[in-house]
């Protein structure tokens, strides 16, 4: 008896589904990713070997070629408390809707005495625009903004707040300006912390070499 042959049909798939969700999971992880925040201005750090990743959190202070130095607080769970502290220690007299302006800023460039008149301005000044932190030898403020820093993190791990405090410079800056940065930190009872440099692969043959091709 002859076998019965079953009509071949074409199989089709609904793919409105799986396209919805997608576009569902793309638009999430463009909206949950954290961007890199912008830096203050251009800088060329010395190359290094070495392959630690800076934190997301990080305070990071720049230092640009011509000897401005600006802060950026990357913590934003401790930023408003570390501008609140220094608004109250250095009497700058901010209302809180100065403060929360100023809050929205992503760095720091300019003296204390002219943090008030820049949040009255409709515009941020862009960065090329700022002079820059005081960090000379006579009005070192890095001093105040650090010990507003020690001040917030008074009480947690010291160790995991070295790991926070990041120093980026430009090569062809002069020492004198990194020197006053120092000072800052040593006069805060801050003897550690984190120098930003461009990677490079370890010379071939040294033990870093060695010791990155063994952990592969």
């Amino acid at each position: 008896m002859p076998k019965v042959k079953i009509p071949r049909k074409s199989t089709t798939v609904d793919m409105t589904a799986m396209c919805d969700v997608a576009f569902l999971l793309l638009s999430f992880f463009i909206l949950a990713t954290k961007q890199k925040p912008p830096e203050v201005l251009t800088v060329t750090p010395p190359s290094s070997v070495a392959s630690q990743v800076a934190p997301d959190n990080a305070i990071l202070i720049t230092l640009i070629k011509d000897g401005r130095t600006f802060l950026m607080l990357g913590d934003e769970t401790k930023k408003s408390d570390i501008l609140k502290n220094i608004n109250d220690a250095k009497g700058l007299g901010l209302s809180p809707a100065e403060l929360a302006k100023w809050n929205k800023q992503q760095f720091i460039g300019l003296p204390l005495n002219k943090i008030k008149g820049s949040l009255a301005l409709a515009k941020e000044i862009p960065a090329d625009k700022m002079e820059g932190i005081p960090t000379d030898s006579t009005n070192n403020e890095m001093v105040d903004w650090l010990r507003s820093v020690t001040n917030v993190y008074a009480g947690g791990d010291q160790k995991a707040l070295e790991k926070m405090l990041l120093v980026k410079g430009d090569n062809n800056a002069l020492y004198p300006a990194f020197k006053n940065i120092k000072q800052a930190f040593k006069k805060n009872d801050i003897y550690k912390f984190r120098i930003v440099t461009n990677g490079q692969a370890p010379p071939p043959g040294s033990e870093l070499a060695k010791t990155a091709a063994a952990s592969k």
